[in-house]
């Protein structure tokens, strides 16, 4: 809804105006496995006072290859209302390295209240090891609509 010349303004609607931005970071690594699991620290409750606010998260994953496998990945996603979004952070594990892999993701909240993101890891099939290190984490900016 846009702002009419002459309109009266509210509070509440001066607040919306300004997107709001947090972040969370890892606070230990996590050994990944075949099972996606949360990746300590990597989580944020954010409220959203109306419905189809915006949101746009900036995840950058800290992946540690520590035995190799010749086709297996780290993989890391982001999860909002428990509900995986789709698009993925890769990290090939036929070298032993440690690298920096970044995604975005971004989406809109149907209702106002909490909501719960949370960023999770996993090695997509047996073999290989690897760890998300502590340098993971990740930048929510949330706009709501006036």
């Amino acid at each position: 809804m846009a702002i009419l010349a002459g309109q009266v303004v509210t509070a509440g609607q001066l607040n919306r105006m300004q997107p709001r931005q947090s972040s969370a970071t890892a606070t230990s690594a996590l050994s990944a496995s075949t099972t996606y699991a949360l990746i300590p620290g990597c989580s944020l409750n954010l409220t959203s006072t109306v419905a189809n606010a915006t949101w746009t998260a900036v995840g950058v994953f800290d992946c540690s290859v520590t035995t190799i496998h010749a086709t297996n990945l780290m993989v890391g996603r982001l999860v909002v209302d428990t509900v995986a979004q789709t698009e993925l952070a890769i990290h090939a594990m036929d070298t032993l390295d440690r690298d920096t892999v970044a995604m975005i993701w971004s989406g809109t909240f149907a209702a106002a209240g909490s909501h719960a993101l949370q960023l999770e890891g996993v090695i997509n099939a047996a073999g290989g090891a690897g760890v998300f290190q502590v340098y993971t984490g990740f930048t929510v900016t949330v706009t709501e609509p006036v």
